[in-house]
C-alpha cells in the first residue's frame, strides 16, 4: 500500500495534472478489479496481491508511456490537442503488445500451474484487461472532459 501510495504521488509531482489523470485511471483499474475479484468470490492470498501489484505497476507504466508521447509531441512543437492524439496513438502499439505478451504468459502459469499459482494468473489476467481499459480508454476521456471544447488549448501541465 506504501509502495502503491508513493508511486501515485510520484506521478503527480512529475507529470502534474497529466499525473492526477493517470492517478485517476490508476485507482479506476484497482476498483474495476477489486469489483470483479469481489463478484467471483475470490479471496486475497499472497499471490493475489501479488497479481494485484503487478497489474497496478502494468498500469502505471501505460500511463507513463502516455504521458511520456504527449511531451514528446509536446517538444515538437505540436498543439496540445494534437500531442493528445498523437501521444495515445503512438502508446497504444506498445501498451497492446505489453499487455498481451504478459497475458500470454500468464495463460501458460493458468494452463501449467496449480492452487497459488493458478489464482496469480486469474488476477493478473483481470488487472490487465482493465489496465488496458484504463490506460486507453478512461484517461483519454478524462482528459477530453479536463479539456472540453477549448480547441486552442495552449498549454498542457504534463
Amino acid at each position: 500500500m506504501a509502495g502503491s501510495l508513493l508511486v501515485l504521488v510520484f506521478m503527480v509531482v512529475y507529470y502534474h495534472r497529466a499525473g492526477a489523470v493517470a492517478d485517476i485511471a490508476v485507482l479506476f483499474n484497482l476498483l474495476l478489479q477489486l469489483a470483479v475479484l469481489a463478484s467471483f468470490g475470490a479471496s486475497m492470498t499472497l499471490p493475489g496481491i501479488a497479481g494485484l501489484a503487478l497489474t497496478i505497476g502494468m498500469a502505471v507504466d501505460a500511463n507513463v508511456l502516455i504521458n511520456e508521447r504527449i511531451r514528446e509531441e509536446l517538444r515538437l512543437g505540436k498543439a496540445v490537442r494534437t500531442a493528445i492524439d498523437q501521444g495515445f496513438s503512438r502508446a497504444f502499439g506498445t501498451i497492446v503488445d505489453t499487455h498481451v505478451t504478459t497475458i500470454v504468459s500468464a495463460f501458460f502459469l493458468f494452463t501449467y500451474g496449480t492452487g497459488p499459482v493458478r489464482g496469480f494468473a486469474v488476477t493478473l489476467v483481470i488487472g490487465l484487461m482493465f489496465s488496458m481499459f484504463t490506460a486507453v480508454f478512461v484517461s483519454r476521456v478524462i482528459y477530453d472532459l479536463v479539456l472540453g471544447d477549448r480547441r486552442n488549448v495552449q498549454t498542457l501541465s504534463i
